[in-house]
């Protein structure tokens, strides 16, 4: 039975953001806590004894935490399995150095996005010994497997969605497919499937077919409308420009495709959603 357990639901720098005094991070301050959210990730699996997780954020350590499913069993161990990445932003990557301490577990991400992880040496604390780096395509479905290589029982297809080069390397690297993905995840033995997309710049044809009929959705909602940053004072960047579409224009666009469910994701401390 294809299992998810939803982590975080927050763009980066969670709500509230240590350094935003923002109408909606000060009441997740004060006295409204349910408004608090860590960074965007989830956890998956088809037995719920071995966990996958989309992204490590950078609140991976108080998520685990906080999520019964992915505490040990035993004196060294973990029950997440592997980590995929759809991209390299740090949002989606720095989490990763809160599992280094010498437990084994699959990591796949694009090419693209590898090639961020090698060229910052800091990542190599995860030894390739215990933390086996998986490249993967897309429109190419893998299984992603345990550490000790016992299948997973689950198959994913990484698919293109626009997007962007990662924040801390977008001046110097032209933008291209690979730098943000979207994913399909079945379980094989049943069937049943969901679809997951934390960053999304656009509804292309070829992300359409991917979202078309789907039980299940999560979706980009980083921002509510293309310019609120800006008229908030926040940034001078439209959410276009951060490789976001808006929610306001993405709830309109998606009626039409036949999805069951909806449940955005990866929402900024400006959206008043």
């Amino acid at each position: 039975m294809l299992s998810i357990v939803v982590l975080g639901t927050a763009a980066g720098g969670g709500v509230p953001q240590w350094n935003c005094g923002c109408a909606n991070c000060n009441a997740a301050r004060t006295g409204h806590p349910e408004m608090r959210m860590t960074q965007a990730s989830i956890a998956f699996s088809a037995d719920r004894q071995n966990w996958f997780l989309i992204n490590a954020s950078p609140d991976l350590r108080q998520q685990i935490t906080d999520t019964p499913a992915l505490h040990p069993r035993a004196l060294r161990h973990s029950p997440i399995a592997g980590v995929i990445l759809s991209n390299g932003e740090i949002d989606a990557i720095a989490g990763l150095l809160s599992l280094r301490e010498g437990t084994a577990f699959n990591l796949y991400g694009h090419p693209r996005v590898l090639e961020l992880l090698a060229g910052n040496s800091v990542f190599n604390v995860l030894r390739p010994s215990l933390v086996p780096r998986h490249a993967i395509e897309a429109d190419t479905a893998f299984e992603p497997t345990l550490p000790d290589g016992t299948p997973s029982g689950l198959e994913v297809l990484p698919f293109v969605t626009p997007g962007k080069a990662a924040l801390f390397v977008e001046e110097s690297r032209a933008n291209e497919d690979g730098d943000t993905l979207g994913f399909v995840i079945r379980d094989k033995a049943n069937g049943e499937s969901f679809v997951f997309l934390a960053a999304c710049a656009a509804l292309t044809p070829e992300v359409e077919a991917c979202l078309r009929g789907s039980k299940l959705v999560f979706f980009d909602g980083t921002l509510w409308t293309d310019d609120e940053m800006i008229r908030a004072g926040l940034s001078q960047k439209t959410g276009q420009r951060m490789g976001h579409m808006a929610m306001s224009a993405t709830i309109p666009a998606l009626e039409h495709l036949g999805i069951e469910r909806k449940l955005f994701l990866h929402i900024n401390n400006s959206n008043p959603a």
